[in-house]
């Protein structure tokens, strides 16, 4: 296992959008360290969801670690106004950033986190170059856009891969998961190497929360 606290991301794309503030304050509640927000913009992804107005609405009623994965193309036109809305981590992909190093650079400047994405398909030595620049790398164990699909097994090894890549270069990177995470698998991606594990209709889906959370790190003794 790792040898990190594993922290545990529940993603807001799952919960009941009806009541988001109060979805918040459970998953604090029943002791998740972050909250995740998916923001999708129709053209990355083919879904569309939420941006900085409903981040900095939700800031105001919770301490938890803001964790922004933008799943947007151009995504270096609105980090400032994510940073404004109360983010404390902003992840970009690096699909769709052609000056990645720079775009990193950009989050770390505002005075927080910077993280890279990539999806199941990407290589993950896109990472060799910019080590030195991120504080957390998101493996996405499914193609991203919806919630609820399955996990996809192979990412597995790419978790392994940039764990042993982190321990090369000796930085102290976070690595976290996002897609199809649940009690049947996430023992395996923290041993593959992974402290922060974001979980959505796992979480969100079957209430209470505090039970389901519970569940989760229960999976890693």
């Amino acid at each position: 296992m790792s040898e990190k606290h594993i922290k545990i991301a529940p993603s807001l794309l799952a919960a009941d959008f009806s009541s988001l503030g109060e979805e918040v304050k459970s998953v604090e509640k029943a002791g998740a360290e972050y909250i995740h927000f998916d923001v999708m913009d129709g053209h990355f992804v083919p879904n569309i969801t939420f941006g900085p107005p409903l981040i900095k609405s939700l800031k105001k009623l919770s301490s938890l670690i803001f964790d922004v994965h933008l799943m947007i193309e151009k995504p270096e036109r609105f980090i400032d106004d994510f940073v404004k809305a109360g983010a404390d981590i902003i992840t970009v992909h690096a699909e769709v950033c052609p000056h990645l190093d720079r775009t990193l650079q950009m989050i770390r400047d505002f005075g927080v986190k910077s993280s890279v994405a990539i999806n199941p398909s990407t290589n993950p030595r896109v990472l060799d170059y910019i080590w030195e620049k991120v504080d957390m790398v998101l493996v996405m164990s499914v193609n991203p856009g919806f919630g609820g699909q399955k996990f996809i097994p192979y990412v597995l090894k790419k978790v392994e891969w940039i764990q042993k890549r982190i321990k090369e270069v000796g930085l102290n990177i976070d690595i976290e998961i996002d897609g199809g995470i649940g009690t049947d698998n996430a023992g395996k991606v923290v041993k593959a190497g992974c402290n922060v594990l974001v979980a959505g209709t796992t979480i969100f889906g079957r209430k209470p929360v505090e039970r389901a959370i519970k569940a989760i790190r229960d999976s890693l003794l």
